[in-house]
């Protein structure tokens, strides 16, 4: 069995220094997050495989080799000196990476769930077909009573629909999109492998080009120091006059000022924001009572309790047996 590569490998020491390659069940996990109390949040969860403590319930830290951890604090990782594996409640991992305690070589691990793609990908697919009929419309001439049949609907296949981030929430959401006929872009860092019904563009500028192309896009991009801010007043500006922003990433990646002078302008027909740069979203923020915009509190898609803790046994058995975790993250990427 050959070695980790070195984006997800372990401590220095690597995985030669681990003198078992079976974990020893119950493993003790630390749970490192500033926002939430992870015991009491996954409280319901069952794996026998693991047992959930606080910090201040740590007897030993030097016998903690696995943490599950979301937005930890600064100095969160800083009492653990063996650290192998950090994993991710989510799939993403921005706040985990970048927190500056975290250890060079510590492996990170995040949820990589198929039943949550799905989930994304019907919300996406719902936010694209409720713009693509107009269905805010009707929703206002519902209140007015107005039997008003708006206008005359366009096939999907006409409406081209652009997905930024081709990963696994990408491509599922791609699928669903193709099935309800819509001509679909997306952008890929890699390229990836190729889709059926799906145009895909790699580079440097493939957000661009694929913005450009698109009268809905949809984020789903990874927040990586390149992609912060991606969603800003140049790319706005290259989308089509009157085209749609659904926002299912990170908060972190819109300039939310800029988004705001695009759709008070026109040149934006409508936006659905899930994540925002503050959670929960200020009582005073614009957005509540913006007309074209459709809110909803960062719940496109979940995954189960059960499932978070059966993946992070499944990826610490996986790596202390010197084999690639399947929810390993390669940090020089962010994802």
């Amino acid at each position: 069995m050959g070695r980790l590569p070195a984006a997800v490998q372990g401590p220095s020491s690597g995985l030669r220094s681990m003198k078992d390659t079976e974990a020893s069940w119950p493993l003790t996990v630390v749970t490192l997050s500033e926002p939430f109390d992870l015991v009491a949040n996954l409280s319901e969860a069952q794996d026998p495989r693991i047992r959930l403590v606080r910090p201040e319930e740590v007897e030993d830290p030097g016998a903690v080799t696995c943490a599950l951890a979301w937005r930890p604090a600064a100095d969160a990782f800083d009492p653990y000196p063996n650290l192998k594996m950090v994993s991710s409640i989510a799939a993403g991992v921005d706040s985990i990476i970048s927190c500056p305690s975290l250890p060079a070589g510590v492996t990170v691990t995040r949820v990589r769930d198929d039943e949550q793609a799905r989930m994304m990908a019907g919300f996406a697919a719902w936010h694209v077909a409720y713009h693509h009929r107009r269905m805010g419309d009707y929703l206002a001439n519902q209140k007015t009573r107005s039997w008003d049949r708006v206008y005359r609907p366009r096939m999907a296949s006409t409406v081209p629909v652009g997905i930024l981030g081709f990963g696994l929430m990408g491509q599922q959401t791609a699928r669903v999109l193709t099935a309800m006929g819509y001509r679909v872009l997306a952008a890929s860092r890699s390229g990836g492998t190729g889709m059926d019904g799906v145009e895909i563009f790699s580079g440097p500028e493939a957000i661009t080009d694929v913005a450009a192309r698109s009268e809905i896009l949809v984020n789903l991009l990874p927040l990586t120091e390149q992609t912060q801010d991606v969603l800003n007043a140049g790319l706005f500006a290259r989308m089509p006059e009157g085209a749609v922003l659904v926002q299912l990433g990170r908060g972190e990646h819109l300039v939310e000022s800029d988004l705001l002078a695009a759709l008070d302008s026109g040149h934006l027909a409508a936006a659905s924001l899930d994540v925002f740069r503050q959670e929960p979203l200020p009582a005073d923020s614009p957005f509540w009572d913006h007309p074209k915009i459709v809110l909803t509190p960062h719940k496109a898609s979940d995954t189960t309790r059960d499932e978070i803790l059966r993946q992070l046994a499944d990826n610490y058995a996986a790596l202390i047996q010197g084999r690639i975790p399947a929810g390993a993250v390669d940090r020089s990427a962010g994802y």
